[in-house]
C-alpha cells in the first residue's frame, strides 16, 4: 500500500513542476506571479500554467479514490496498480499539454480519469460485497 501512498505524494507535487516550468526564464517576476502568468504570451508557459490547473483539479478525486479502495478493503496490489498508472499518465498529460500534443493529451487524461473511476467502483463494490 506505501506505493500508492507514495502516488499520492507525486500527485500532489506534480502541479508545483508545470508551475515551475512555466515560471522559469530571465523575466519572471515573484512579486505578483499569477498577473505575470496571465500576461505571458508564449504559448508553452501559459500550456504549462494549464497544466498546473489541471493537475489540481484531478488531484482531489485521485486521492480520494486512493483512500477510499484502501479503506473498503481493496486489494493493495490492485491499489498500487491504478495509482502509478495514474501518475504516469498524469505526467504525460503535463508533458503532452506543453508539447501542444492535444490528441494525445486528451487520451492520457482520460485514462488517468478511468483510474480515478476504477478505484472508486473498487471501492463501492468492495464495500457492497
Amino acid at each position: 500500500m506505501s506505493t500508492a501512498y507514495w502516488c499520492v505524494l507525486i500527485a500532489a507535487l506534480l502541479p508545483y513542476a508545470w508551475v515551475a516550468y512555466a515560471k522559469a526564464g530571465p523575466r519572471y517576476d515573484n512579486r505578483n506571479p499569477r498577473a505575470w502568468l496571465a500576461r505571458q504570451e508564449n504559448p508553452r508557459s501559459q500550456r504549462a500554467n494549464n497544466a498546473h490547473l489541471n493537475a489540481f483539479e484531478a488531484f482531489a478525486p485521485f486521492a480520494a479514490g486512493v483512500l477510499m479502495a484502501q479503506l473498503a478493503g481493496v486489494d493493495a496490489a490492485r491499489i498500487d496498480l491504478l495509482a502509478m498508472a495514474f501518475v504516469g499518465l498524469r505526467v504525460l498529460h503535463g508533458v503532452f499539454y506543453i508539447a501542444n500534443i492535444h490528441l494525445m493529451r486528451s487520451l492520457v487524461w482520460s485514462g488517468a480519469l478511468l483510474c480515478v473511476v476504477a478505484l472508486m467502483v473498487q471501492a463501492a463494490m468492495t464495500v457492497a460485497g
